[in-house]
């Protein structure tokens, strides 16, 4: 028998009232469900991106935390990967904001590419890494003798962009890569065998060979002040365990500690896999050669085209870039895959501001032009589905003291039709005095070389990094003139010029000298001496300005790979590269050249008396010397400028 209308309505509000009152008790008096959704999606109706993090599997089954950044507008976009040690979320997310520009504001800032025309940007944590699964291996090497899994950067690259071209329906299924430092060494993983939707490589300031020029040596000298990084990035997997040092100077922690060995010994780095490798390969060994990217691009066939960016006053990696555009600008037989680009920077500064370097000054924002007129061309054309044409010359490098941009077809060839890069010795001479003809009488100049004293490669104190005013970025600029003041230091100096100087290439070292000791380092500086009066800019007055500079370990001077002592008083041939310039002295400034033996605490102290191993150095082995350096003759010393000579000048902006 059907219920009547109004007995069926308070039916219903009856059992609406228990439904609601159970809910409530449930909600009220504990349940075992939780209040956490499973998979939280946020939504912004004004945000100009999705965000999305996934864990992309590998062909081992690690996965790799990436996260990515869509525009709101993205349709059929290119993606931009970068693969780092360095924290996939904290680098897309330096802004808690709904704007993607804001986001990427800290690591990328490359507003050019993501304001408009919906880049989608892709930031993936390496192996071991912060979000990431597996075994991180500093800087780990290709599948071979030096990795025996069957996993490498290149084979994480290319399963990480096959993930996603399936994956991203908003991509036009081209991507390229790009990175800074560790990162840049990353981009070039992924040349070896690429993917094929791998479009562009833009490795920029990269980790090349750390043995000959890059992170952890130079040409053999240890670079101590890498400890701390060694220790923060190898000891956990997310930069959790903090090196601590004592006293806010450098110099004296340094000092104190005694061997670089000693002091990671101290602080339990034997734990460190990679600081053990460091203990067992102090010479340029197989561990080293095996993994010099440049060598193994070398091998390789050139079939994704790169941009490779170098900072003429990198602090880090001034070495790699121009050593992979060596290695592989001879397999570009049309001219229009190898690209490079040399600007007025320190380690990643085409980033921020590029208008002045510490207290040199460019005219210009010289990263802005880089970002917008180069990169992002550059990127378009090989990215967007239009393929945009783009106007970037195989070289763009700018020119320092003149302070402008060339466009070049190769490198050094640093001018117009005509022009030659002539070698051209700059002898040191008697009485501090420089210049391009050899003195015919023979005669030395001496300094005594102290391990308990020294020479700062910054004025005291020496800052850690870390400090609002840390010096470290722009220390390859400071000013020479107190190390001038050393009697440690042998400082010779040109005339007045009376006409434009300019070079493009590497200065090479060519000393003939001699040592009461058994071994030592020798510090070679080309730097340009500013007018003792600048009415424009005062505080440039007699400025020493580094122009290239580097140091050799003695006891490599003969062989990288097999190291031996240095004959007492006897006189050997010193030789070696200096970074590479491109730089103008100009009139009215003069040259100069600065020879010491040590630098420090940037570099761990050598003993001057031969061991085994300078890591292992006893206090007893650390002796003064004195070092002679021969001046005139057949053999005198001279540092070999690459002079521009002859033809125009180079196609300039």
């Amino acid at each position: 028998m059907p219920l009547h209308r109004p007995a069926f309505l308070f039916c219903l509000a009856a059992l609406l009232s228990l439904g609601h009152a159970a809910a409530l008790h449930a909600q009220t008096t504990g349940t075992a469900a939780s209040d956490r959704p499973a998979h939280f999606v946020a939504h912004d109706p004004q945000a100009d991106f999705e965000r999305r993090v996934v864990q992309i599997p590998m062909r081992d089954g690690v996965k790799l935390h990436t996260v990515i950044l869509i525009p709101a507008s993205a349709r059929r976009a290119p993606m931009l990967l970068t693969r780092t040690p360095y924290d996939a979320d904290g680098m897309t997310s330096h802004a808690k904001s709904n704007q993607l520009g804001a986001v990427l504001q800290g690591y990328d800032n490359f507003p050019e590419l993501f304001h408009k025309d919906g880049y989608i940007r892709v930031v993936q944590d390496v192996r071991g890494k912060y979000g990431s699964e597996g075994d991180y291996v500093m800087n780990r090497p290709q599948i071979g003798p030096l990795n025996d899994s069957s996993v490498d950067h290149s084979t994480d690259t290319w399963d990480t962009i096959d993930w996603l071209v399936k994956h991203v329906p908003e991509s036009n299924g081209k991507v390229g890569i790009l990175g800074i430092s560790y990162d840049g060494f990353t981009s070039l993983m992924a040349l070896f065998h690429p993917h094929p939707a791998l479009k562009v490589a833009v490795p920029m300031n990269p980790m090349v060979d750390g043995w000959i020029g890059d992170d952890w040596f130079h040409n053999g000298a240890f670079r101590q002040i890498g400890l701390p990084y060694i220790y923060e990035q190898v000891n956990s997997a997310g930069n959790t365990i903090d090196w601590i040092e004592t006293t806010t100077d450098q110099y004296d922690f340094y000092l104190k500690a005694g061997s670089a060995g000693a002091l990671g010994k101290s602080r339990g780095m034997e734990q460190n896999g990679f600081f053990r490798k460091l203990l067992a390969h102090p010479a340029y060994d197989a561990f080293w050669q095996q993994q010099a990217v440049d060598k193994l691009l070398a091998r390789e066939p050139l079939k994704v085209p790169v941009m490779l960016v170098h900072g003429l006053w990198d602090q880090e990696d001034i070495y790699g870039a121009l050593a992979v555009y060596d290695a592989i600008e001879p397999k570009d037989t049309g001219n229009d895959k190898v690209f490079l680009v040399m600007g007025p920077w320190n380690h990643g500064g085409q980033r921020t501001d590029g208008s002045a370097l510490g207290p040199i000054k460019f005219g210009s924002d010289t990263a802005a032009s880089f970002r917008s007129q180069v990169l992002r061309p550059f990127l378009d054309h090989y990215l967007m589905d239009a393929a945009p044409a783009m106007d970037v010359a195989p070289v763009t490098v700018f020119r320092t003291g003149e302070n402008h941009w060339e466009h070049l077809k190769a490198w050094p060839l640093g001018c117009a039709e005509g022009c030659s890069i002539k070698p051209t010795p700059l002898y040191l001479q008697d009485q501090g005095q420089l210049a391009f003809q050899a003195q015919a009488a023979t005669g030395s100049a001496a300094y005594t070389s102290d391990p308990a004293k020294p020479v700062p490669f910054l004025p005291r104190p020496v800052k850690g990094q870390g400090y609002d005013d840390n010096p470290w970025p722009q220390w390859l600029v400071t000013d020479q003139r107190e190390a001038a003041t050393r009697p440690d230091v042998l400082t010779f100096v040109s005339q007045v010029l009376d006409a434009p100087l300019r070079i493009s290439g590497a200065p090479r070292v060519a000393l003939t000298l001699s040592t009461t000791g058994s071994d030592g380092d020798f510090v070679i500086k080309l730097i340009d001496v500013y007018p003792d009066q600048t009415p424009a800019d005062p505080q440039m007055a007699g400025y020493q300005l580094m122009v290239s500079a580097d140091i050799l370990r003695g006891r490599y001077r003969d062989s990288f790979e097999h190291p031996s002592p240095i004959p007492a008083n006897t006189p050997v041939g010193i030789g070696f590269a200096l970074p590479q310039a491109n730089h103008t002295f100009l009139p009215g400034h003069r040259v100069m050249v600065q020879v010491q033996s040590s630098w420090f605490p940037l570099y761990d102290r050598n003993p001057q008396t031969y061991v085994p191993s300078i890591f292992l150095a006893q206090p007893q082995d650390y002796r003064k010397a004195t070092i002679t350096v021969k001046l005139g003759g057949a053999d005198g010393s001279a540092l070999v400028l690459p002079v521009v000579s002859g033809g125009g000048a180079a196609a300039a902006e």
